[in-house]
């Protein structure tokens, strides 16, 4: 006859630090969004509304980058290895875009 356990189930209580740091994180993120929303209905179609769009589009890739990959944590070369790419990126949208304006004009 075999006697069959029941699995034992312990329930931690919750981790209010890691809790803290992700609304922490939510927080920032939001902000960063409600910015850009801020600048989209404000602010006049043009070169400068793109460039602050990219510029915090790539703030925002940075900090994700850096606290949900944990690459903040890792060493500093690995994080620039990925984040500088990202910015190159960003600085060839921004030339496309206002060279594509300039052709436009044309």
């Amino acid at each position: 006859m075999s006697h069959h356990q029941e699995p034992q189930i312990t329930v931690l209580p919750p981790d209010t630090e890691k809790i803290a740091k992700l609304w922490k994180t939510a927080g920032i993120l939001l902000a960063i969004t409600v910015v850009e929303f801020i600048i989209a209905f404000t602010l006049p179609h043009g070169a400068a509304k793109t460039f602050l769009f990219v510029i915090l589009t790539l703030v925002k890739a940075g900090y994700i980058v850096g606290e949900f990959m944990h690459l903040r944590y890792e060493v500093k070369v690995l994080f620039w290895a990925v984040l500088m790419p990202m910015i190159f990126i960003g600085w060839m949208l921004v030339a496309f875009v206002y060279e594509g304006t300039k052709i436009i004009r044309i």
